[in-house]
């Protein structure tokens, strides 16, 4: 998968490696702002009962 996008990207080595980084910002800002926001309510997690 990551040898396609490399093959893909445009330009020479500079401009692949900016390419590849605002790619990874890109994704990582998609779900830290939308699909976890999203998925969060369906998490088990505020359930947690902890019992000494």
């Amino acid at each position: 998968m990551y040898t396609w996008i490399w093959r893909h990207l445009p330009g020479p080595f500079p401009a692949k490696a900016f390419g590849a980084l605002v790619l990874v910002l890109a994704v990582s800002a998609l779900l830290l702002f939308v699909v976890f926001p999203q998925v969060e309510p369906l998490l088990p997690f505020t359930e947690v009962t902890v019992t000494p």
